[in-house]
């Protein structure tokens, strides 16, 4: 992938919030985001938004907490467009967003035992997979879609070792 077209503080400021957490330090990169989202507010830049809401929701061990911001995160990304993603960086199309973003709702709903509703999102991400490339993210995302799907199946609502967070 081709590096950021240009600079933006906010995304910088996301990035790092999202190295934070990572790190392990998820109360302080919580505390980022939500400082950030305070000043970006529900109206701001889309890309913002939805960048943020998508990180947001990892943060959270609670599925309630994480579904509130995977929601945002989707609507946010409906309200985008590729020439938006693409001033931030070239190589982004918004399609190649949706299936994570939906993995991420399936995912949530089914840790809340709504089954119906995450056998919907499931479906979405599938039907919208195929705007991901064939690299190591794209993989990463198709197995964690077959991952979840299989759990719905099940009707298991245990969280998966692989799933983003702070407890994976």
């Amino acid at each position: 992938m081709t590096a950021p077209t240009s600079s933006d503080p906010i995304m910088d400021a996301i990035g790092e919030a999202v190295t934070a957490g990572r790190a392990g330090d998820t109360t302080a990169a919580r505390a980022q985001l939500l400082s950030l989202w305070a000043s970006i507010g529900v109206n701001g830049d889309p890309l913002h938004r939805c960048t943020l809401a998508h990180y947001l929701a990892d943060l959270y061990d609670d599925p309630a907490q994480a579904l509130a911001w995977d929601v945002r995160a989707l609507d946010a990304a409906d309200a985008l467009t590729d020439q938006r993603v693409q001033e931030h960086h070239a190589g982004l199309r918004i399609a190649g967003f949706y299936p994570s973003l939906h993995l991420n709702l399936a995912d949530n709903y089914r840790r809340l035992g709504s089954f119906a509703a995450a056998r919907t999102q499931i479906t979405a991400a599938r039907e919208c997979s195929s705007a991901l490339a064939q690299d190591p993210y794209g993989d990463l995302i198709r197995t964690a879609i077959d991952e979840v799907d299989e759990a719905i199946a099940k009707h298991d609502s245990t969280p998966r070792a692989s799933a983003p967070g702070p407890a994976a």
